[in-house]
């Protein structure tokens, strides 16, 4: 009973070794496949420096819309309890002074006082007097005001600019983000195609080196043979390792663009070798940069933005009017009744204004606030010329992007005939290897031409799908416009 006891536990142990060694291969070997538009849409929704654009967006539109909270006047309500260290009593003697009544009793005015014409009155009977000092009195206090100017309407307008200039930008970075995707999953796809074709090379390398130490064993090559062939072998080894780098660091930075982990593995939709190219208009795409690029479009919003916050400078230097309110409570002393009794009594005062007023020092020209109009106007002047001068750079890019593209264009037409005739050439040379007219080397050199010509074909065809992918972002049109149709 108990070794079939500790057989079942060695099994389950061993199984699941067994299955976490299966587990951990698996998840060493697999990889994310991803399609570009799958990449992008991953990107938008993790990309880190994305988020940074959203949030600041978030931030501009709640000022946008509480901007009226300017309107909100400002109201501070005050409570004063003034307090005596210990409570006392004033007592005293007052003097009587003459009372009708006291002619009842059998008296007359002159004997209670005696007035001196010039000197005062003089009583002769006196009361004493006393009365208790309050402990504590309350003093409640209500301001409100209101300020209102010109400047005001500017500010509003100024904020929704804001807003409108925070969308720009956002548009703006989700529009680089997908470029940058967009282009480095085909570089990524490049790179994958140059590793394949130098690996083959070096296979084919490989089997030159054990040709050649075949025949210098026979007799039929020198020393000096066998010796270039394996420094040939040598030579391709760090080439290899430093495009294999590259693509691992092209790997990490395409991860980071989609928010993933940097040793994240991909595995890439290849492209069509089939690329259509399309008809260009140069004049149509020059116009449609020079108004849509979202660089011109953001510095237009912020020129805006400046010549809003010139106004708002200028109008701080009209009249402003002031609304204030101002009301007072005193209650001397809450301690004889309850504190909203009847009985106690509040002195009560306020007031209400209205004040207009202007900074007349402000409209001096030398003072700070008028030069702070004028220093407004030297930026305003100076990015409206910067603004021509990024028009005009768009505009050159935009040649010169259609350019490299018809030059690419033409590039990949000659690529396409070489392909076509290193095809021949390796599949006359197979035939040749077939009737014994020619050895295996020579039909792996035409293979070797033929994956060259291959993969400088696809080059060509990556550069003109980034170039379309430059251009969309240049004249604005969404992704797949011009790209979408070469596919």
């Amino acid at each position: 009973m108990n070794k079939n006891v500790y057989f079942l536990i060695i099994i389950a142990l061993l199984s699941a070794n067994l299955y976490s060694q299966e587990s951990s291969e698996e998840n060493m070997t697999s990889a994310k496949r991803l399609t570009p538009e799958e990449a992008v849409n991953l990107a938008i929704k993790s990309n880190l420096g994305l988020e940074t654009s959203r949030t600041n967006l978030s931030t501009k539109k709640r000022a946008n819309d509480y901007a009226w909270n300017y309107l909100i006047p400002s109201i501070t309500v005050a409570g004063v309890s003034n307090w005596n260290l210990e409570s006392s009593t004033q007592s005293g003697m007052a003097p009587v002074p003459w009372n009708d009544n006291f002619s009842q009793l059998g008296m007359n005015q002159n004997q209670f006082e005696t007035t001196i014409p010039g000197v005062g009155t003089f009583y002769n009977y006196v009361t004493p007097y006393s009365f208790d000092v309050p402990i504590w009195s309350i003093i409640g206090n209500i301001q409100i005001s209101l300020t209102l100017s010109a400047a005001l309407l500017d500010h509003f307008k100024r904020v929704r600019y804001d807003y409108e200039s925070g969308l720009i930008s956002y548009d703006k970075a989700k529009l680089q983000l997908e470029r940058d995707v967009r282009k480095a999953y085909h570089n990524i796809l490049l790179l994958q195609e140059n590793i394949s074709l130098m690996r083959g090379s070096f296979e084919n390398v490989e089997r030159q080196v054990q040709m050649a130490q075949a025949n210098y064993n026979a007799g039929l090559a020198p020393e000096l043979t066998l010796l270039q062939a394996r420094v040939a072998r040598e030579n391709m080894r760090p080439v290899i390792d430093q495009v294999e780098n590259g693509l691992k660091l092209s790997m990490a930075q395409f991860a980071m663009f989609l928010g993933l982990d940097v040793k994240t593995e991909f595995e890439l939709i290849p492209v069509s070798n089939s690329i259509d190219f399309i008809p260009l208009d140069v004049a149509e795409m020059v116009s449609k940069a020079a108004s849509s690029k979202p660089d011109i479009q953001e510095l237009r919003k912020t020129i805006l933005m400046m010549q809003s916050a010139r106004r708002m400078q200028f109008l701080a230097l009209t009249p402003s009017l002031t609304f204030g309110f101002n009301h007072q409570s005193v209650l001397l002393d809450p301690s004889k009744d309850q504190l909203f009794g009847r009985k106690n009594e509040w002195n009560k005062s306020g007031s209400f204004s209205i004040t207009a007023a202007i900074r007349l020092h402000s409209l001096i020209p030398f003072s700070p606030d008028y030069q702070a109009v004028k220093t407004l106007d030297d930026q305003i002047s100076t990015a409206t010329i910067g603004l021509a001068q990024m028009v005009t750079g768009t505009e050159i890019e935009v040649y010169n992007t259609v350019l490299s593209l018809e030059r690419t264009r033409l590039n990949a037409e000659a690529l396409a005939q070489t392909v076509n005739l290193a095809e021949q050439s390796f599949r006359l040379t197979e035939q040749a290897y077939r009737a014994g007219l020619q050895d295996y080397f020579q039909v792996q050199n035409a293979e070797q031409s033929l994956r060259q010509a291959r993969v400088q074909l696809l080059e060509q065809q990556f550069n003109y799908l980034n170039g379309l992918i430059d251009l969309e972002y240049s004249t604005g049109v969404p992704f797949g416009t011009l790209s979408g149709r070469s596919k």
